[in-house]
């Protein structure tokens, strides 16, 4: 049974568990975007969608670069091996086919006095 999860899949969830970023994120998902266009398409202003920004770059999710002719703008996009070592932390423990299948032990220990009563009880 694994202790938990690699850092790498907890800051996944970490990062994706805010709304807001989730949507940045998903943004990010279609294609580089810069981040006035992301904030004329999520209808954010750019100071929040850098704090969200900055949170998925230290969650190893995006990658950020500034546009070489116009160093106002910052270019996003998914950092694949990020992503990929996030998910694959996260299938580690999480996947489906992990879930197991045992009995607690009051159950089994109620089934074997059900079998086993001791005197003067009813069965």
């Amino acid at each position: 049974m694994p202790g938990d999860i690699a850092p790498a899949g907890a800051a996944l969830l970490k990062a994706l568990a805010d709304p807001t970023r989730r949507r940045v994120f998903l943004a990010v998902m279609a294609g580089e975007i810069c981040n006035c266009e992301l904030s004329e398409a999520l209808g954010l202003p750019q100071n929040l969608v850098s704090h969200h920004v900055r949170k998925l770059r230290e969650a190893g999710l995006v990658e950020e670069h500034r546009d070489p002719h116009d160093g106002r703008w910052a270019h996003i996009e998914v950092d694949r091996d990020g992503l990929q070592a996030g998910w694959e932390a996260l299938e580690a423990v999480l996947h489906p086919t992990l879930v197991g299948e045992r009995v607690p032990a009051c159950r089994a220990r109620a089934r074997e006095a059900a079998r086993h009563p001791r005197r003067g009880e009813a069965r």
